[in-house]
């Protein structure tokens, strides 16, 4: 056995040991997604488990994406599946007091980098990709859901152009509860004209500061423009109240 299998591992459950040799060997380089696993027999020896726990190690591993198993031919290191990670953080989160201001410091937090990198990484397809969530979002003002789908898409096409794997993973793992922070954000906004202009302008500014290619203004623009969301909030609830759209 080798050395992080033996003294390392000892106190580890079966179970426990084979998710630390997964993790190892992928970490390390030494296995890559669709390289064939060895034989159950062999790796069950290897890690000091039994056979049945193997397998039902195996079958967790294959929920996850990280193994494929291919009846008739063998396992293979298979590649994480996001969308398990998202459900994750999903019901994770929002079990916690203040979801959607953690949420909103995070993605501040990875969409401020992300916008730094585009400026040096987006391609013209980026660009393109971007420019047409812009347009979206313009024509679903009026409706909350899809406005608020629109404007999710032209932030993860921002993020999407840094070219950061991390980061695109990090943003994907969050993205239920963005999209649910958007259209909640929409609701709020959507029935006043005022406001709609200053976000139409905010999100054309951010666009443009990316095909101007300054990091420095970018991230400055997408930091004002998250300061001018916030404000719009509290502006059309204000407003809400005072007209007594909202009931109480």
């Amino acid at each position: 056995m080798s050395e992080t299998s033996t003294g390392e591992t000892e106190g580890r459950s079966g179970t426990e040991r084979v998710m630390a040799f997964f993790r190892e060997k992928i970490l390390s380089g030494e296995m890559a997604s669709g390289d064939r696993l060895p034989a159950e027999r062999e790796l069950a020896q290897h890690l000091n488990v039994g056979r049945p726990l193997l397998r039902e190690a195996m079958r967790a591993l294959s929920m996850l994406g990280l193994v494929e198993i291919r009846h008739g031919s063998g396992a293979y290191v298979g590649k994480a599946d996001v969308s398990v990670l998202s459900d994750f953080f999903t019901f994770s989160l929002a079990q916690e007091q203040n979801v959607s201001e953690d949420i909103m410091q995070a993605r501040m937090a990875i969409e401020c980098q992300a916008i730094r990198l585009a400026c040096e990484r987006a391609t013209e397809a980026d660009l393109d990709r971007i420019g047409g969530c812009l347009s979206a979002l313009v024509k679903t003002l009026g409706d909350p859901e899809k406005g608020g789908e629109a404007d999710y898409r032209f932030h993860d096409s921002i993020v999407r152009a840094s070219h950061s794997q991390a980061l695109i993973t990090l943003y994907r793992a969050i993205s239920a509860l963005l999209k649910r922070s958007h259209v909640e954000r929409r609701r709020t906004t959507y029935t006043a004209p005022e406001i709609v202009n200053d976000l139409v302008e905010s999100h054309r500014r951010v666009f443009l500061s990316i095909v101007e290619g300054d990091g420095d203004a970018a991230d400055q623009r997408l930091r004002e423009h998250f300061a001018i969301g916030d404000e719009l909030r509290r502006k059309s609830i204000i407003a809400a109240y005072s007209k007594g759209g909202l009931d109480l």
